[in-house]
């Protein structure tokens, strides 16, 4: 996997995480479930990361809305294709499976290894707060109650994970030594 050169991280981080409720909010009252939000801004954030350049972004906020109104369209309208063949035609079809193959499964098994080296790097509190947030699904107010914190302290928290765990990935990539980058980019937060 590549990741996002090191501006376009910083960038998602500082202009478009702070968004990331105000959207949320919009898809929720626009009918979508728990998992369709989820996932349009888990895109949403793939599609941002791949970006080649962000000078053509004049608002990061409605760059924000767009791309995530465009992927929630993108499954509408894939929901609402209508499928032509039966169930017994595409049975006689030879379609090469959709599993993935094993070196596939080794690379993404790699990357959730790495990922949760990450994680586990955080400061504990981040950490705890990101596991509950972003692996649990734990609904913000319910973290800051159970943590004893402000709900603003759990987006920040999250947030600040995030650009943390995206900073190393980008650093263990770059070549330089990840140990070391994760925890100059630990270190600074914690001053």
């Amino acid at each position: 996997m590549e990741s996002a050169p090191r501006h376009i991280v910083e960038w998602v981080g500082s202009q478009i995480l702070p968004h990331e409720r105000d959207v949320r909010a919009w898809l929720r009252r626009a009918r979508m479930s728990h998992e369709d939000v989820e996932d349009i801004l888990q895109e949403a954030y793939c599609k941002m990361a791949e970006l080649a350049t962000i000078d053509h972004i004049t608002s990061p906020r409605g760059y924000f809305f767009t791309v995530a109104k465009n992927i929630a369209f993108m499954r509408l309208r894939r929901a609402r294709i209508v499928r032509i063949e039966s169930v017994d035609e595409i049975d006689r079809l030879d379609i090469a499976s959709d599993a993935p193959s094993p070196e596939q499964i080794t690379a993404a098994r790699s990357e959730l290894s790495r990922l949760k080296r990450l994680i586990d790097a955080l400061p504990e509190r981040c950490r705890r707060i990101f596991e509950m947030r972003r692996i649990q699904g734990v609904a913000q107010k319910e973290i800051a109650r159970v943590m004893g914190v402000t709900e603003t302290i759990v987006e920040n928290e999250t947030a600040k994970a995030l650009r943390l765990i995206m900073r190393s990935m980008a650093a263990e990539d770059g070549g330089s030594h990840p140990q070391k980058e994760f925890k100059r980019g630990v270190d600074a937060h914690r001053n």
